[in-house]
């Protein structure tokens, strides 16, 4: 597998700020008041520090706000940086993910630059989120997933010095496709894939393999249906 040529730390300040008034707006009034029932399945596997990706499966624009509510700064004490794709760093949305530390990325054709930037944030023992599938997808069978995501990880760990990188996957099911007032959401956390467990001599096969093993995590976590409009109700473990 191709390196990326070693960068100088590009991290953006994460505004202390805009955090102290989103996080507890976002989860005391706009999710509880939007959604009927949130459940959230698994809070015990996310790691409180060191390296960790955050992998989730990418069903609406409303995943930039569940994922920092299920495993943010109110649960973990982690901020979290996002990589996302360019259309959704555009307008209000985009803003606010800026300020969060977050940065874009070009699905289709990833700049060198960008996945220099997930290292470093990794190398910083930050949490980032990667949503492996490029974009928004309506459907509950996950998609293909991208190669970038195992690239960074694995590139991550070989870094001198560098402890275990950790990916989580997160499997985020609506109970309908475009959410709307009244709709619930389902947040299943599985357990961490730690790089530990891979050759990272022989990377390209290692990056390979990690991909399989996030496709069948996301695959486990999103096989579960999800009732319509029932009852609100936040569950954590």
């Amino acid at each position: 597998m191709r390196s990326v040529p070693p960068a100088q730390p590009i991290l953006t300040p994460i505004s202390p700020w805009l955090t102290g008034i989103l996080y507890p707006l976002a989860t005391h009034c706009v999710l509880p008041a939007f959604f009927r029932r949130i459940e959230v399945v698994g809070q015990d596997y996310l790691p409180r520090s060191g390296p960790v990706i955050l992998a989730p499966t990418h069903r609406s624009r409303w995943d930039a706000l569940i994922v920092p509510y299920v495993a943010g700064r109110p649960v973990t004490g982690r901020d979290l940086r996002f990589m996302v794709s360019h259309d959704e760093m555009l307008g209000l949305q985009g803003w606010v993910i800026r300020n969060f530390g977050g940065f874009p990325i070009d699905t289709l054709q990833p700049a060198i630059a960008t996945l220099r930037y997930g290292i470093e944030v990794l190398k910083a023992g930050e949490a980032l989120v990667i949503f492996p599938e490029g974009n928004i997808f309506r459907t509950p069978t996950v998609q293909p997933l991208k190669p970038g995501l195992a690239r960074i990880a694995i590139q991550a760990a070989q870094a001198r010095s560098m402890p275990d990188v950790q990916i989580v996957p997160l499997g985020i099911q609506y109970s309908v496709p475009v959410p709307d007032w009244g709709s619930s959401v389902a947040v299943r956390i599985g357990p961490p894939l730690s790089l530990a467990n891979y050759d990272l001599k022989r990377s390209k096969q290692a990056a390979t393999k990690l991909t399989l093993d996030l496709q069948t995590a996301l695959n486990q976590l999103s096989g579960q249906n999800l009732t319509p409009r029932t009852p609100l109700m936040v569950s954590g473990g």
